[in-house]
């Protein structure tokens, strides 16, 4: 947890849990901008070189994003399936450019496809982030009806992380859509009160009660700025922290 005592002087979160959205890779148009892909591997490599346990957990919109398709009469669970399987694509691909900047990792799928990713096992986990691996969780929590930001929360749970961290394309959460409002003001910190009962809407709503629960932090803030994560992981204010006070 914050302040516990590290080899690493710098860091003052022991594990880490990232949540990427697909949009992130895509460098704001196309599935798959390769040059983003390459910079966020890079900025994963500098935290992981520091000590940091980390998993990363990675949605599908660049590809697949299930309310479009709902408006062109898809059911929800074969969308969500689809969704699903886009997230497994984009979590290989994130293995392979951790990969090729040295950071070993490893992906581990909630849908059963042994032929590309094992399953999820949490004993295997465990094994790989102490023996220094990233491990990507891929396709979600494997059901139907639950957000990637829901399974990047359970995933957190499971492997007992000090911190969830929701990379963004924005600085962090707002009072209202930055995007539309230039007088927009950004909250430094909020508890998960605040953020469930103003139905702010940064993060799934039950992804924020899972991390209340279990008495994990989060973290928005933008990838989209070089060396963000590396701040974060010593300590330094970064976005928007969401805790209990």
């Amino acid at each position: 947890m914050p302040g516990s005592n590290s080899e690493k002087s710098s860091v003052v979160y022991q594990s880490m849990l990232l949540k990427l959205s697909g949009e992130a890779i895509s460098g704001g148009g196309g599935i798959f901008h390769m040059p983003t892909v390459e910079r966020i591997a890079r900025e994963i490599g500098s935290v992981h070189a520091l000590g940091v346990k980390m998993g990363v957990v990675i949605g599908g919109g660049n590809m697949v994003r299930g309310a479009e398709l709902s408006g062109h009469g898809i059911g929800r669970v074969r969308s969500d399936s689809m969704g699903m399987l886009a997230t497994l694509m984009n979590s290989l691909l994130l293995a392979e450019v951790l990969e090729q900047v040295s950071t070993p990792a490893v992906v581990q799928s909630a849908l059963p496809v042994d032929t590309v990713a094992e399953s999820i096992d949490l004993a295997k986990t465990g094994e790989y982030l102490e023996s220094g691996k990233v491990v990507i969780f891929a396709a979600g929590t494997g059901s139907p009806y639950f957000t990637t930001d829901t399974a990047a929360a359970l995933r957190a749970c499971e492997i007992r992380a000090d911190v969830l961290l929701k990379a963004t394309k924005v600085d962090g959460v707002y009072d209202r859509d930055p995007v539309k409002h230039s007088n927009a003001s950004l909250f430094k910190s909020l508890t998960y009160e605040e953020v469930l009962k103003r139905r702010l809407g940064v993060m799934d709503m039950a992804a924020v009660s899972m991390c209340r629960d279990n008495g994990i932090p989060i973290v928005i803030f933008n990838i989209l700025k070089e060396g963000a994560l590396e701040k974060i992981a010593g300590g330094r204010p970064v976005g928007t922290t969401i805790t209990e006070v």
